[in-house]
Formats: C-alpha cells, sequence, structure tokens
C-alpha cells in the first residue's frame, strides 16, 4: 500500500481557516471509488460554515462540496472505470426514507451535506461511493464541470415554473446562484433584470448577455414581473419578492433566510404562488446542468471570475467572502508545495 502526503482545507473553528498535511492510505472498498480532484468551486455556503453563520455546521470539519476530478482507484462493485472524469454530488440520501421513496432525495431525512456537517471535498484525493459519483463527458472542460453542482440547483428551481421566450424574469441577488440564474432565464429567452443592492455585481451580470441590472429602489414599486426568483437570502430581499410579483405570478425561494414578514393578504388578493426549492434532483437535474454547460450559447466562462491554487486558499475564501466576484476556484492539481 502506498501512502502519500496530501493538502486539505480545514474549518477548525468559525473565522479560522487552515491548510493541513494528511496521509492518503485508504483503499476504496465495495461501490467506492478514490477521485483526484481538480478544482474545487467557493461558494455562499461554504463562506457562511467559515464565518459562522450556519447553526447546522459541525467543526472542525473539511471544507468544500462543489468538486469535479478524475477517478484514480475504484472499488470491486463500483460500475465506474479508472480514468473516468467526473463530478460529485455532495448531498447524501438514505433511498430508505419516506420522501426518497417519493423521489424527494433532496430532502431526505438522513441527509448529510459535504463541508457541512460532515468532512467535505476540499482534499486532493477524496474516497467516496459511486453512489455520489456522476460521469462527464470529454469535451465538458474541468472549469466548466465545477459549475455543474451549483447550475443543478438553478435547473432545480426552474423545473417549479414556465420560464419560456419574452418572460419577465426578476433575480435577487446576484452572487453564485443569482448569476448563474440570471444566465439560464436569458438563455431560455426571458427578458431579465437582476437587482442587487452591491454595484460592484453589475458589470458581472452584465457579461452574461442582455440583462439589466438595478438597485432595489430603481424597480420597486416601479415594475412586476411574472417570475421572480429570490437568490439573496435576506429578509429584506424576500420581503420585496412580493413587492416585485405581477397579479398571478410565481416565487421561487432558493436564498437561505431564517424568516420574513410576509403580506398575506396581498398574497391572497394577487394569487401569487410562493414556492421553496432547495438543492437538486439527482441525476436528473446535475444532467440538464451539464446539457447547459455543453452548448457554447450558455455564458458559464463568465459567472467564473478567479481560480487560486489550493496554496491560495486564504486570498480565494477572502475574495468570495468580500462579495465583489463570481464564482471563485481552487486548483488541486498542483504538484509541489512550498
Amino acid at each position: 500500500m502506498v501512502v502519500h502526503t496530501l493538502f486539505e482545507i480545514v474549518v477548525k473553528e468559525p473565522k479560522k481557516l487552515e491548510l493541513h498535511e494528511c496521509e492518503s492510505s485508504k483503499i476504496p472498498v465495495g461501490d467506492e471509488v478514490k477521485v483526484k480532484l481538480t478544482y474545487g468551486g467557493i461558494c455562499g455556503s461554504d463562506i457562511s460554515v467559515f464565518k459562522g453563520n450556519l447553526p447546522h455546521a459541525k467543526y472542525p470539519v473539511r471544507a468544500g462540496h462543489e468538486l469535479v476530478g478524475v477517478i484514480i482507484e475504484k472499488g470491486p462493485d463500483s460500475r465506474f472505470e479508472i480514468g473516468a472524469r467526473c463530478v460529485i454530488l455532495p448531498n447524501t440520501f438514505c433511498g430508505n426514507c419516506d420522501r426518497c421513496k417519493k423521489g424527494l432525495t433532496n430532502i431526505c431525512r438522513h441527509k448529510q451535506s459535504l463541508g457541512i456537517n460532515v468532512d467535505g471535498g476540499f482534499v486532493q484525493e477524496l474516497v467516496i461511493s459511486s453512489k455520489y459519483i456522476l460521469e462527464i463527458p470529454d469535451e465538458l472542460s474541468f472549469e466548466k464541470a465545477v459549475l455543474i453542482e451549483p447550475l443543478a440547483v438553478v435547473v432545480h428551481a426552474f423545473s417549479k415554473v414556465n420560464i419560456k421566450q419574452d418572460t419577465e424574469v426578476a433575480i435577487t441577488g446576484c452572487g453564485n446562484e443569482g448569476l448563474l440564474a440570471a444566465a439560464l432565464a436569458q438563455y431560455l429567452g426571458a427578458k431579465v433584470t437582476a437587482i442587487d443592492i452591491n454595484p460592484a455585481k453589475f458589470e458581472l451580470v452584465k457579461r452574461l448577455g442582455k440583462i439589466r441590472a438595478c438597485l432595489p429602489e430603481e424597480v420597486i414599486g416601479r415594475k412586476t414581473f411574472h417570475i421572480v426568483i429570490e437568490a439573496a437570502g435576506t429578509k429584506y430581499s424576500a420581503e420585496n419578492a412580493i413587492q416585485l410579483t405581477e397579479s398571478g405570478g410565481d416565487i421561487v425561494l432558493i436564498g437561505l433566510v431564517n424568516e420574513a414578514s410576509l403580506p398575506i393578504v396581498q398574497m391572497v388578493r394577487n394569487e401569487l404562488t410562493m414556492k421553496g426549492s432547495i438543492i437538486y434532483q439527482f441525476p436528473n437535474d446535475y444532467q440538464r446542468a451539464i446539457d447547459y454547460l455543453l452548448d457554447p450559447n450558455f455564458p458559464s466562462e463568465s459567472v467564473i471570475s478567479n481560480i487560486y491554487p489550493i496554496t491560495d486558499y486564504q486570498i480565494a475564501y477572502e475574495m468570495a467572502a468580500l462579495g465583489n466576484s463570481g464564482k471563485i476556484l481552487l486548483n488541486f492539481q498542483e504538484e509541489k508545495y512550498e
């Protein structure tokens, strides 16, 4: 058995991020595979764990859940071959609870989330069950493939509404999910308005295509939309979503806000529909995300702002936490570390 040193990123406690050495000695058993990571994406949940803003997070915890790589070892029961390029599903599901049996694996009663309440994937090599692996096509670059997981969140949310040519859509919040939602809505032919309190995000939005970007006060009380996608995850944004939705319209909440005050009478009189959406259905939403990313007309490159080597993890997290950029990626492919 060959044992070699790897590097992993660990959130030791809130606001304390460390790069640790660890040993790669675990051999895949059963249906497990060992994946050599290529890229990992930093998302809002990672920043929330780092800042200590997620009540269900456990510490210390290895960070990371947006992961792509190559299978380098396999257990005897794995259906994947060594050398397969893959994306990882970072949310477990039991397959046996009442929700899983209804196909609602995204809200499995026993779900665990990598990088939040169990060790994540920001490590150079990761052993995981084949159940949570999806092979990706050779023509899809790893840089694009790392967007599969966050884009699948948007794909799942959009499955709850009917976005088509000329549908007027508002996206509130231009973080990573908001940017991907704006990109997909525009790709589907909608007339898209992206709303954020941070003007620094507007140039990122405009790189995605013909999308209006504005401050909340420029549109609230002045215009309404067929569909509103709430991606900011703030009380203010969730409450304003009602004001932004025209009579008979739909609101989809993908942001995580603890509570908000909603004008129920207004919702009832205007027959508004509000739906919650959490993560995705695997593998269907992942496959839809792959199909979009394979289309050169889908502006995925515009969502990615910077790629940092794993050794620059502190800088990468600082950039992501500032909230002024698009997707920040970590490169796990380096062979030499100082």
